[in-house]
């Protein structure tokens, strides 16, 4: 999946990152006012991992199962990206502050797409478990 290239994406930084492992959502502030809740699971199946993305266009591989994933520990890398720990074992992505702010303004249209996806891919998702 490619980001968008606007220069708002590529100008952003985070001015706060904040887990919250109850809810399972990943919160984070940017310098243009902007504030996104990101959910683990969101996070995980739009991992910009090769695992996940593959190594070129139409080479995604869907995630399933991912409804109860969780992130353990956020590293940081350099000042430009995190690196999300998940529960499930996944540790590969490099978060970078533009891919956040991609996932978190297209929010809405990337989820429906996901979803969209299980469906055709014949997995009924559950829904996540209560902690």
């Amino acid at each position: 999946m490619q980001v968008g290239n606007t220069m708002a994406e590529s100008k952003v930084r985070p001015t706060d990152l904040r887990l919250h492992q109850k809810s399972r959502i990943l919160e984070i502030a940017f310098d243009d006012q902007r504030n996104f809740k990101l959910p683990c699971e969101y996070l995980r199946v739009y991992s910009p991992s090769a695992e996940v993305q593959g190594h070129g266009p139409g080479q995604e591989a869907l995630q399933l199962g991912k409804e109860n994933v969780n992130i353990v520990n956020i590293e940081p890398v350099g000042n430009y990206a995190v690196r999300l720990f998940f529960d499930d074992g996944h540790d590969t992505g490099l978060y970078s502050w533009e891919w956040l702010y991609h996932l978190g303004i297209n929010q809405e249209r990337l989820w429906s797409t996901y979803l969209q996806k299980l469906e055709k891919a014949g997995h009924q998702r559950r829904a996540p478990s209560p902690r």
